[in-house]
């Protein structure tokens, strides 16, 4: 027996929350900045759908301190979603610090996730109308 068949978690589906305090600015966010709609709501709660992965915004008291990465996509073409996104609206984050900065948005990351064979990955960040810090990747082969 290995160990994924004794873990339950690892055959479970991971599926991000993400706290909001105005569902509907951030519904307007992720329609007009991201072009996403929601699949499912309910009272308190916005479902979406990205490439069979599910995410959740709900109504919350609490914030998020936007200080660190809480839900992030990859994607094969990084420039191109960075240009529409940029398009809508969408303000990236600037990153200037020892051994990490962005240029034009973009960070250059050696060595992330060489499990998938890759050498490294670009990424960029925003904050979502709610303060949430969101990344984008693209895994550098």
């Amino acid at each position: 027996m290995s160990s994924d068949d004794r873990n339950l978690l690892a055959r479970g589906r991971v599926a991000t929350r993400l706290p909001a305090q105005d569902l509907e600015r951030a519904r307007r966010f992720y329609s007009e900045q991201l072009g996403l709609e929601p699949v499912d709501e309910r009272p308190g709660g916005l479902l979406y759908r990205c490439g069979g992965v599910d995410f959740a915004l709900f109504l919350s008291t609490g914030a998020s301190p936007g200080t660190f990465t809480q839900m992030g996509w990859e994607v094969d073409d990084i420039d191109t979603v960075l240009s529409e996104l940029r398009g809508r609206g969408v303000v990236f984050v600037e990153v200037d610090l020892p051994g990490f900065r962005t240029s034009g948005s973009i960070a250059d990351i050696d060595g992330n996730y060489p499990s998938k064979g890759a050498r490294g990955e670009r990424a960029v960040w925003f904050r979502d109308s709610e303060g949430n810090l969101l990344g984008i990747g693209e895994p550098v082969v």
